[in-house]
C-alpha cells in the first residue's frame, strides 16, 4: 500500500465520521496545504483547520477516487465529490489533489477543483 492509498482511505474515513485525525497522522510536522484560494495552511494545526473547515461546508460529502498514481515522491488523485452543502443543496464536483511525500509522510497537499459547483445559480424572474 502506498501513502497515496493511505491518504485516500483516511479522507474517506474523515468524510464519513467528521474526524480528521486519520488524515493528520499522515502529515509531516511542517506540512503545507493549499487549495484554490491564496491562503496556505501549515503544520498539523493548520492541517486540522483546513480539513475541519472543508468538512464544515457540507451536511455530507463523499469523494470517489477515479484515478491515482504515486511515483518519485508525488501522489496524484483524481476524484469526484458528491454530497450536500450546509442547508441541503445537492453538490457534485470534480478535482485533482497532489501530495508531496518525503520520509514516509505527506510534506505538502495541493488541491484543484471545479469551484463553479459552489456558485448558487440565480433564478430567472
Amino acid at each position: 500500500m502506498t501513502i497515496t492509498d493511505d491518504f485516500m482511505a483516511a479522507l474517506s474515513k474523515a468524510e464519513s465520521s467528521g474526524d480528521v485525525s486519520p488524515l493528520l497522522e499522515l502529515y509531516a510536522e511542517n506540512v503545507t496545504l493549499q487549495n484554490l484560494t491564496d491562503k496556505e495552511w501549515s503544520g498539523k494545526d493548520g492541517a486540522r483547520e483546513f480539513w475541519e473547515a472543508y468538512l464544515g461546508n457540507f451536511d455530507d460529502i463523499q469523494s470517489e477516487f477515479t484515478e491515482s498514481h504515486e511515483a518519485a515522491g508525488m501522489g496524484v488523485m483524481e476524484w469526484v465529490a458528491t454530497g450536500h452543502m450546509k442547508g441541503g443543496r445537492e453538490l457534485s464536483y470534480r478535482g485533482v489533489s497532489i501530495i508531496e511525500i518525503g520520509d514516509g509522510k505527506v510534506q505538502a497537499f495541493r488541491t484543484y477543483y471545479d469551484s463553479a459547483a459552489f456558485v448558487v445559480p440565480v433564478e430567472a424572474k
